[in-house]
């Protein structure tokens, strides 16, 4: 059972997120859900598992954990029972089922930018009501916060991921790919279990603009975060966060993934991250229903429960 929000979601509100691609909801959680995000989060980051992966850098770090509230019961409360399913339901105005979730952890210092990209791609599902909730316990500077471009969600086009081997590199090729990046750039340090370079690349797929070049040629929304807050933006939309600015505290957020009624399994070619375990068990088709697997996307709100 979700908690009462504490001010309902806006027509104005609603219309921004379908028309831009993202809204910026203010004060809309209580102080516990923001301890216990805090508290989850930093569990997650003290215990990392097969999971936990990272970016590094000569001058920064970005820990990535995939579905850490599989191991969090703070984080898996905070993504059932706060107000956060309600919001993403009255801005969809339908069911909403929980897909899956992902811990962003930028340690105190330089912090590194997280790359223009779509989420899309990324995943095995497809359909028009993916909705990301995007939520930090800490003051999220503009410079650090996450951004979008305007209206991208809507321009029907599902981009190919940044992460992924490129099929056309030999072993040697892609081993001294690796080795390059080690010695002079940004590469991964993956965990036991999860590489976001194990899966082969999608080259079928177009490339994702160089939205950093070009800046000035697109219309970027960003927003000022503050403990309390939620982002709520498109599946489909481009985003990415600044970086290369120096924080005191570290910039943690929680990614949660949520799904409306019309989000259907589809089995990509260039799948980056894995399916849930447990629907692998399932052996899911492509075309399939979310809510076929009801047991593994519960049903967390729908609009006859909100009174």
């Amino acid at each position: 059972m979700v908690s009462p929000i504490k001010e309902i979601v806006s027509p104005e509100q609603s219309s921004s997120f379908h028309r831009d691609g993202a809204v910026h909801l203010q004060g809309v959680l209580d102080d516990k859900w923001v301890e216990l995000l805090a508290e989850g989060l930093d569990e997650c980051f003290e215990q990392p598992d097969g999971m936990s992966s990272a970016l590094v850098s000569p001058e920064s770090e970005l820990r990535i954990d995939q579905f850490p509230a599989a191991r969090s019961k703070k984080l898996k409360k905070f993504i059932c029972e706060s107000p956060i399913p309600s919001l993403v339901g009255s801005i969809l105005n339908g069911p909403i089922r929980f897909y899956m979730d992902q811990m962003f952890y930028k340690p105190a210092g330089i912090l590194m930018p997280t790359p223009w990209h779509q989420d899309t791609s990324y995943y095995n599902v497809e359909g028009h009501d993916l909705v990301r909730a995007w939520i930090s316990p800490d003051i999220v500077p503009r410079e650090a916060s996450l951004e979008i471009v305007k209206g991208s969600h809507l321009w029907n086009i599902t981009y190919r991921p940044l992460a992924g081997r490129d099929p056309d590199l030999s072993e040697e090729e892609y081993e001294a790919q690796i080795s390059m990046a080690k010695e002079f750039g940004i590469y991964e340090r993956p965990g036991d279990d999860f590489s976001y370079n194990s899966a082969i690349m999608d080259k079928s797929l177009p490339e994702t603009p160089n939205i950093e070049a070009s800046r000035d040629s697109f219309d970027i929304l960003n927003w000022h975060f503050e403990p309390g807050d939620v982002i709520l933006f498109h599946g489909n939309v481009l985003h990415a966060a600044q970086g290369n600015i120096n924080l005191a505290y570290p910039r943690r957020s929680h990614a949660i993934m949520y799904a409306g009624p019309n989000i259907r399994y589809i089995k990509r070619p260039g799948q980056i991250i894995p399916d849930p375990v447990d629907l692998l068990e399932q052996n899911p088709q492509t075309g399939q229903l979310l809510s076929e697997f009801d047991q593994i996307f519960p049903l967390l709100w729908q609009p006859s429960s909100n009174k």
